[in-house]
């Protein structure tokens, strides 16, 4: 069934208009597909129209984020990275540390590693409190509450004086920490247009991994020093505070909901009487506990159920994110056990990580140079595997470096520089994956993409606590090169996805619940106008 092209463009335009409103969480789940059309949620037809409403004055109100000049976008982008790798380097900072904290407070090496575990725990549990949390009282409230907590709970990592009283604190800070991550992507999508949000998501993916390789250098050189072990935490703090003091300044409200429900609020305030009946949209959404748990529980849940997209790319993120953070233990095995560096200079090797993050992030941008393009063609929604190009670069590069690292790192008589230069192959496939399956993921499940996200993070963040815990244990009984050839196996094993979700991803999606699927629709308005245009060509001729 074909769709009218007005009634089409007006559809696509409410479909648009509703992924940006609630930035990837729509309240209101998708009907059921029927007949090809495209699923617009009932609760935008119903209100479309209703006068007592409140929306932007028009395209062009400058209270829409979406209007804010281009330097004030750029510079919530850049505190948004800057937050980012603040708690990306707090993630990794103490994990140099591990073994002179088991020391001091008289434990295993085994409790050492969950320095680092216990800490990426509570990026399963941040999502399910931030991520609501910001959709019912706005972002930048949960910013202000979290960063102020995450700042304060530095300070029992500092002072402890037994290891639990540092694991606790560290997972709580774990659990608060997460929140630039859960929400700063939102803010992305709240004021960038899809065109330039690509740019602004590679340069936010790239505070992701370089915070990760900052915090072992730091790290490293602080526990050797006559500072100690603490003064990481003090270093991280003393980071903390100054982002969250910026933060609290210059960071203004951006989810569109919220912003239109102050709108209600101040027009009801001014005109009592005239104003009585005035709403915004978000004052009536289904914010009963039940509901909460449906969007934040059920919805993601039921989605890496059913999803085989989002299933499949889990996985693949899933281990891509545990070698990440495997390698914070396994360089020091390859590079202090055969090769007799230290710490600090062990977390030296980072820098070749930090090098292929950065070229894999700015790889996003010429990968994307013809997004403007497909932007004009398909009407503002073209085919979401047009997002993988850099995965299919990443994937192979990833199992590259997995196996030249440990067959070269396993022999001390091969010279040290070229295992490390191996990690530069390794750094730029984990940006490269992530930033293409994250946008994949967006453009896929578009108003539904957060509980996607939400799914995916929780899965993500289980794997990544755990690679540090059986990582040392591995790599000694297995040896550096068997050790490193099963972690390239795996990434082998999964190297396909890109290729196979570029080819057969269309039709997939055409099964998915949560996939909109407004290319299919616009597909075949192309191909009917294609069409007409030859039969007119044959006529004249």
């Amino acid at each position: 069934m074909r769709i009218p092209i007005p009634q089409l463009e007006a559809e696509l335009r409410r479909e648009e208009l509703r992924a940006e409103e609630y930035g990837g969480d729509d309240p209101v789940d998708p009907p059921p597909k029927e007949g090809g059309n495209i699923p617009i949620p009932a609760a935008v037809n119903e209100k479309q129209a209703d006068p007592n409403k409140v929306t932007w004055d028009g395209p062009g109100d400058p209270e829409n984020p979406q209007n804010w000049s281009r330097s004030r976008k750029w510079f919530i982008t850049v505190l948004c990275l800057l937050m980012t790798v603040n708690v990306t380097f707090a993630s990794s900072a103490p994990s140099a540390a591990g073994l002179y904290i088991a020391a001091e407070f008289h434990a295993s090496t085994e409790m050492a590693y969950l320095v680092t575990s216990v800490f990426l725990c509570g990026y399963i549990v941040g999502p399910i409190l931030w991520g609501p949390g910001s959709e019912l009282f706005g972002r930048r409230i949960v910013f202000r509450v979290t960063l102020i907590a995450y700042v304060l709970l530095h300070l029992g990592q500092a002072l402890a004086h037994n290891l639990t009283t540092l694991l606790v604190t560290r997972f709580l800070t774990g659990v608060f920490a997460c929140a630039p991550l859960t929400n700063c992507g939102g803010v992305l999508v709240d004021i960038w247009d899809p065109i330039t949000r690509g740019t602004a998501t590679a340069l936010f993916s790239a505070g992701i991994f370089v915070g990760p390789v900052l915090g072992p250098i730091v790290g490293g050189f602080l526990t050797m020093s006559f500072l100690g072990w603490r003064w990481v935490f003090w270093i991280m703090m003393i980071f903390a505070g100054t982002c969250t003091v910026l933060a609290l300044i210059f960071l203004p409200e951006t989810y569109a909901p919220v912003l239109l429900q102050w709108k209600a609020q101040r027009l009801r305030k001014a005109e009592p009487k005239l104003n009585a009946d005035v709403y915004a949209e978000h004052e009536r959404s289904d914010w009963s506990f039940k509901g909460l748990v449906h969007r934040t529980l059920y919805r993601p849940i039921q989605m890496l159920l059913l999803e085989p997209i989002l299933i499949l790319v889990t996985i693949y993120l899933s281990l891509v994110y545990g070698i990440l953070y495997a390698l914070f233990e396994a360089l020091p095995v390859i590079f202090v056990g055969t090769r007799g560096f230290n710490i600090g200079q062990s977390g030296l090797i980072f820098i070749g990580v930090g090098i292929g993050t950065t070229i894999g992030a700015y790889m996003t941008i010429p990968l994307s140079k013809h997004y403007p393009q497909l932007i004009v063609k398909w009407r503002g929604f073209p085919p979401p595997e047009e997002r993988l190009l850099g995965a299919m670069i990443g994937a192979p590069a990833l199992v590259i470096g997995c196996f030249w690292l440990g067959w070269t790192g396993q022999y001390p008589s091969i010279h040290w520089i070229v295992p490390a230069i191996a990690t530069v192959p390794i750094g730029a496939s984990v940006a490269l994956v992530f930033n293409s399956f994250l946008a994949y993921l967006i453009d896929t499940y578009l108003q539904y993409s957060a509980s996607a996200f939400s799914a995916n993070t929780m899965v993500r963040s289980c794997v990544g606590a755990a690679f540090p815990l059986f990582t040392v244990q591995m790599f000694n009984r297995l040896g550096i090169n068997w050790a490193c050839t099963l972690i390239g196996c795996c990434a082998l094993l999964l190297a396909p996805s890109p290729f196979l979700f570029y080819k057969y991803g269309t039709w997939i999606r055409s099964k998915s619940k949560f996939s909109p699927c407004l290319d299919l629709v616009i597909a075949k308005e192309i191909a009917a106008a294609e069409a007409a245009a030859a039969a007119k060509g044959e006529e004249k001729v």
